[in-house]
């Protein structure tokens, strides 16, 4: 039988083991981390098939790693490879606002057109609303009024994007009624105005 391998926990606990000081900006903070890098061949991707892990571990505490990152990318700086790992996390945001927001893969299509086009054109719809909220519906005092009605939101400091939706359906809503016309509204205008404050609620 071959020699056993080390595990990751052992190989970070090792006091031979050399950590390189980094300073990484992740998650739109600046840190000073200590990084650990192994290059070794991965079975999953095949016998032949090089890959680094990168161990990352928490300067102040300096025992064990929190996390280790394994990638096929051989030219990348380890300090690169731990912010692009970073960078995930805003796009895991954006896809969680889609399918509970928007909707997207909550559509029955059935037919290969339909389910090509439907998540692309409901991830637009999505992009379409921050992009207008952006330029025309943010008011500084939007999340202010926003912790008045949720005062458990105590860090909350920027609108979500529940927020920028609710803010688009009140502004379709108002801009169908007129002033001067003095009707009575149908039901389902009603309705309509109805489930807008309750999306806003939220």
């Amino acid at each position: 039988m071959g020699k056993r391998l080390p595990t990751l926990a052992q190989i970070a606990t090792d006091t031979t083991t050399e950590w390189t000081p980094a300073t990484i900006r992740c998650y739109q903070q600046t840190d000073t981390v200590m990084l650990h890098e192994i290059r070794c061949l991965w079975g999953p991707l095949g016998a032949e098939t090089p890959v680094r892990v990168i161990l990352i571990q928490d300067a102040e505490k300096a025992s064990g790693y929190q996390i280790a990152l394994i990638t096929t990318d051989l030219t990348s700086t380890a300090e690169q490879i731990v912010e692009r790992y970073g960078d995930r996390w805003p796009i895991e945001v954006a896809y969680e606002d889609a399918k509970h927001i928007f909707g997207v893969g909550h559509a029955r299509n059935r037919t290969q057109q339909a389910v090509e086009r439907t998540a692309p054109f409901q991830f637009l719809t999505m992009t379409i609303t921050i992009v207008w909220y952006a330029l025309h519906g943010h008011h500084p005092d939007d999340v202010a009024e926003h912790r008045a009605r949720a005062p458990w939101y105590l860090t909350k400091t920027n609108p979500s994007t529940s927020d920028m939706l609710a803010k688009l359906r009140r502004t379709i809503i108002a801009a169908q009624y007129h002033p001067e016309r003095g009707q009575t509204p149908t039901p389902a205008e009603i309705t309509q105005v109805q489930h807008a404050w309750a999306a806003a609620g939220l």
